[in-house]
């Protein structure tokens, strides 16, 4: 029926939040609430688990209320990937926090594992798609099942149940029925192998997991399981990580298409079709979504820090009052004035990968403002994802348009400078909660309502505006010189081997 609505719970890092959509992609009603981020460590990052199960159905029941549990078809679930929980299959309690994707206490490990066996990044590169980084899962079990007695015990008992957030969410809604975990999460774990996506015994071993802790895989879409909301019983016929769903929210359904959120990080996907691709120029392979057992791949780059550099300047400076505020600073000044910000504040991601690296903004002279300084943050998102198109294009895929959605894309100023840093077309979406879109569209394709990905993309998803590039190439080419240049300054405190100044 077409009064049905779609209710997706999108469980962020930095809040969790409810949405109900119209199956013609309207939101209907909304509610959310933000998570507490602990710091216990330098480059440690957790969130509390109970809290994100609590606060999650919190966001549903509210939400189900305001429109009627009796007009929700299904549910749809999208999280914060690479967050990894813990937690006992006896009580149904967290054993510990959870530790998040941003945390970096692994890097050593990381560096130990590559230095003490030099083929083996590659090997796990060519298995998983991926690199050998503090950023992915396994290395947070492994850490934890280390240093963290509850979850060691519980694992020598039998009683561990590990996984990223919307398996824990989904354990807890099915009231313990469910482990299970899909595809596109489960292949951020550097445990599952990306062609078979299946558990890897090879990864498994490896790494140290206890196989038996681990969920099992599942498609995308499908019933996958119930849960009880407000007396009633609903399907959860939809999950995708965060970044596969925004994708698929912004119906890059084909190879070619490219998207980037903006959020607390920016993570670009390149559809790549259903072979599992190899890149040359240190991207992710990814699973984008796997609907009847079979899977359709991406491309990925991170960034780590984007609207986060922003969340900085508010509540570390306190040069800005809201991030609201950067739009009208960045327009009050004709540019940057020389400065520059790479804001490695959580180390760097693709594609220099360098998890120890720290956040720089120079070319300050006594003519520097906050106005600058603040420009510059917002510039910095451009020339990251310039970074990421670059390595693209010598991974043999052109971006003629990009795709982007995310809380910062509300910002026109940054928008136009994106379409200038990159010198292509950026199209900004008419719903920019295209996350939490994805997930509604794969729900809606579980559950029946449409059947598949492009028909549930030609009723929900609509375009808003585009971007066209404002400045010509030399103006582009002397911008991206001043960035690297910066990016150098980084590199060459922990990655000296780069030497980016040689390439200048």
């Amino acid at each position: 029926m077409k009064d049905q609505l779609l209710l997706v719970l999108d469980a962020g890092t930095t809040s969790t939040r409810a949405i109900a959509f119209s199956q013609d992609g309207e939101i209907v009603a909304s509610a959310g609430r933000a998570l507490t981020q602990h710091y216990p460590a330098s480059g440690w990052v957790e969130h509390d688990a109970g809290e994100i199960r609590d606060l999650s159905r919190a966001c549903l029941e509210e939400v189900a209320a305001q429109v009627g549990v009796q007009r929700i078809a299904a549910i749809g679930i999208t999280n914060q990937r690479e967050t990894v929980c813990f937690w006992d299959l006896t009580t149904g309690e967290p054993l510990a926090r959870a530790i998040v994707w941003q945390d970096r206490r692994t890097a050593d490990y990381c560096a130990g594992l590559k230095a003490h066996e030099p083929g083996l990044e590659a090997r796990v590169q060519a298995k998983t798609g991926l690199l050998l980084d503090p950023y992915f899962s396994a290395t947070k079990m492994r850490w934890a099942l280390d240093n963290w007695p509850t979850v060691a015990d519980a694992a020598r008992d039998g009683r561990l149940a590990v996984g990223t957030v919307e398996s824990w969410l989904i354990w807890n809604l099915s009231g313990g029925q469910a482990h299970i975990t899909d595809a596109t999460n489960a292949s951020r774990t550097l445990l599952m192998d990306l062609a078979a996506c299946q558990w890897d015994d090879e990864l498994i071993a490896l790494f140290g997991v206890p196989k038996a802790a681990l969920p099992r895989i599942v498609d995308c879409a499908g019933a996958l399981a119930n849960t009880a909301l407000l007396g009633r019983r609903i399907p959860i016929t939809g999950v995708a990580g965060d970044q596969q769903a925004a994708a698929i929210g912004q119906a890059c359904l084909s190879a070619g298409m490219l998207k980037a959120t903006y959020g607390t990080g920016c993570f670009l996907l390149a559809h790549a079709g259903a072979v599992p691709p190899v890149s040359r120029n240190r991207l992710l392979a990814t699973v984008a979504w796997r609907l009847d057992g079979a899977a359709a791949y991406a491309l990925e780059g991170a960034i780590f820090v984007a609207g986060s550099a922003i969340q900085w300047l508010r509540d570390g400076l306190g040069i800005i009052a809201s991030s609201a505020d950067s739009e009208a600073l960045a327009q009050s000044v004709p540019d940057n004035g020389g400065v520059s910000f790479v804001p490695a504040l959580a180390g760097l991601g693709a594609p220099y990968w360098a998890p120890d690296a720290r956040g720089v903004i120079c070319g300050l002279s006594g003519g520097s403002t906050r106005a600058h300084i603040v420009r510059a943050a917002l510039e910095a998102q451009g020339q990251q994802t310039a970074d990421l198109v670059d390595a693209l294009a010598a991974d043999g895929v052109a971006a003629a348009m990009l795709r982007v959605d995310g809380g910062m894309v509300a910002n026109d100023w940054l928008c136009q400078d994106l379409a200038d840093s990159l010198g292509a077309v950026v199209e900004r979406p008419r719903v920019i909660e295209t996350t939490a879109m994805g997930a509604a569209m794969l729900a809606g394709v579980g559950a029946g309502l449409f059947p598949d990905l492009p028909a549930a993309a030609a009723a929900m998803v609509a375009a808003d505006v585009r971007f066209h590039p404002a400045i010509d190439g030399v103006a582009r080419s002397a911008r991206r010189s001043q960035w690297q240049a910066a990016v150098a300054k980084v590199l060459a405190e922990v990655k000296p081997e780069l030497n980016l100044e040689a390439k200048l």
